[in-house]
Order: structure tokens, then C-alpha cells, then sequence
């Protein structure tokens, strides 16, 4: 029993020889035909019958192209030849392409690992690696209705069976991997911990994985995958995002806080050093508040004359 991909060790002629070769018997079967003797007219009709069924053995293979051979039912191996060639016409040369293709996965909604709804989408290049897994270990016949097409209609059938199967195992797996980490740092309460957003590059890894670990089974595989979009789910995403700006706020106002303590200082001590001024503990604790509003106002200070003396 077979039970995996094979060369195809048959015969395969050139097939501008067997062209020739075939042209030739059936103008010669034909000027037989026209003899008027008995045995020739038998050998002429043979020669017509063999003309014609041996036209059904020309096959040309492009580049990154396959044949799946089969001789009524049995495989054979696969021919990945590239060039112009003739087999024995009962051969069953079903087409397949290695070329990648590229998918995109429509935004699904998914819950992240503590729970929160989100959107997420994704990007992949797929193509197929082994032609027998692909040929007969899924049903591409029951997903598209090809009993009465031609070569070229059952091939791009087939190859949409294919972006179908890798469909529905993409939108699996995105679930299971987005439901595996947290949106970002502040839903998951670990610093440092890895997150849909902050880890685009690791996260796309463990979704390429877990699609080749599916997608085996069908002589798949994913050669890359890319999260392309990434938002919280519409029920919850203005909550989020004003949290998300009270974050960027509460960010924003330690730094400006960090810097004017680090001016403040630099300020007394300079002051201190050149012996500018002498202040008291209650003047350094005065100036020390007066240079802190100024610098983490929101707005430009308004200058304002002391008329009075120092202490009035």
C-alpha cells in the first residue's frame, strides 16, 4: 500500500518524437485505407484506433508543476519532469501546482487569553509539498462538483479545495493560538510576558507551526504566516481605548515628574555651588514648589512680578 510520494519510473517519451511518430501511422494508415484491399483496410482502421488513442498520451509540465500518474486506480509516482512528453495514453494524469499562493484570513472574532473579545486577522503563503497526500489523503470531490469538467476546470477546482481546506484550518488554528496570549502587557498583569501586540514576530511563529502541524496531513505547507490585523472587538474597543490613553497619560506624566525632580535639583545645587543666594529650608522648599508646578503644568506658566520683598 502506498504511503507517500514517489518518482514516477514509467516510460515518457519525447513527445515531438512520439508526435512524429503518430503523424507518420496515421498518414500511413490512411493511405492504406485507400487501396481497396481487405487486409489493408484492417490494419488501416488499427492504425486510426492506435493514431487517435495514442493522442490522448502528450502532456507538457511547466515549471513548479506536477502530474499525479495512475494506471486505472493504482498510483504510479509523480512526474515532475519539466518539458513536452508522451505516456501510455491510459495513464490518468491528474495536474497539480507547487507554486505558493498567497491567503488572506478576513478578521475573526476571538477571545484573547483573559477573555477580552478582539479582532484577528491574518496573511500566508502556502503551497503543496507532497502530491500524493494532497491528491488522496482529502476529499477535494465532495467540496467541488467535478464530474463533468474539463482537465482545466477540475484543476482549478482542485486547487480551490485546497485554499478552502487551508481556509478553514487557518481560522482554527488563529483561534487557538490568539486564545493561547493576552491583547497586551496591562491585561496580563506580567511585564515582559509575550503579547498579540508587542510580539507580532514570535506569535506569527507559533501560528506558522501550529498551521504546518494541520496542514500535514494534506501534503500542505505554510511557508509563511503574518498577523495583519490585530483590534479590540467593537463592543469593548472605546473602553479600551481610553484606558489605553490613561495609560499613555500616567506614562507621560511620571517622565515629566522624573524630569523636573532631576531640574529642580540641578537647580538648588547649582545655586548652592556658586553661592548665588542663600536659602533657607523654607525658601528651598518654596522654590522646590514653585519650579514644580511650573514644569509639570499642562500649560505655560504666567510670569508674575513680586513687587514686595523677598519675604512679602
Amino acid at each position: 500500500m502506498e504511503t507517500g510520494e514517489k518518482r514516477f519510473e514509467g516510460a515518457c517519451l519525447s513527445g515531438f518524437l512520439a508526435l512524429f511518430v503518430l503523424l507518420a501511422l496515421l498518414v500511413a494508415s490512411c493511405y492504406m485505407f485507400t487501396q481497396g484491399m481487405v487486409v489493408l483496410y484492417i490494419i488501416a482502421i488499427i492504425g486510426i484506433v492506435v493514431s487517435v488513442i495514442g493522442m490522448f498520451g502528450f502532456m507538457i509540465i511547466e515549471p513548479n508543476d506536477v502530474r499525479v500518474m495512475m494506471f486505472f486506480g493504482k498510483y504510479k509516482g509523480t512526474n515532475s519532469n519539466n518539458g513536452f512528453f508522451w505516456v501510455n495514453p491510459f495513464y490518468s494524469k491528474k495536474k497539480l501546482t507547487l507554486r505558493a499562493r498567497n491567503l488572506d484570513i478576513a478578521p475573526i472574532k476571538v477571545n484573547d487569553k483573559v477573555g477580552n473579545p478582539i479582532m484577528i486577522g491574518a496573511v500566508l503563503v502556502w503551497r503543496v509539498k507532497d502530491s500524493y497526500k494532497a491528491t488522496f489523503d482529502i476529499d477535494t470531490s465532495s467540496m467541488n462538483n467535478m464530474s463533468a469538467q474539463t482537465a482545466a476546470g477540475q484543476f482549478s477546482n482542485r486547487m480551490k479545495s485546497y485554499e478552502n481546506f487551508v481556509k478553514i484550518q487557518s481560522d482554527a488554528a488563529l483561534r487557538q493560538v490568539a486564545g493561547m496570549y493576552a491583547y497586551d502587557d496591562n491585561e496580563n498583569g506580567v511585564n515582559g510576558a509575550v503579547t498579540l501586540r508587542s510580539d507580532n514576530g514570535e506569535i506569527s511563529e507559533r501560528l506558522e507551526q501550529e498551521l504546518n502541524s494541520r496542514l500535514e496531513i494534506a501534503g500542505i505547507e505554510v511557508v509563511e504566516a503574518r498577523i495583519n490585523y490585530l483590534a479590540y472587538a467593537a463592543e469593548i474597543a472605546s473602553v479600551m481605548l481610553r484606558r489605553q490613553q490613561a495609560d499613555a497619560i500616567i506614562s507621560a506624566r511620571e517622565k515629566i515628574v522624573e524630569g523636573a525632580v532631576s531640574m529642580v535639583q540641578l537647580a538648588l545645587a547649582k545655586l548652592e555651588k556658586e553661592n548665588v543666594v542663600e536659602l533657607d529650608e523654607e525658601r528651598k522648599a518654596a522654590m522646590v514648589s514653585n519650579l514644580l508646578v511650573v514644569l509639570c503644568a499642562d500649560e505655560a506658566a504666567q510670569p508674575i512680578v513680586n513687587a514686595g520683598t523677598l519675604h512679602h
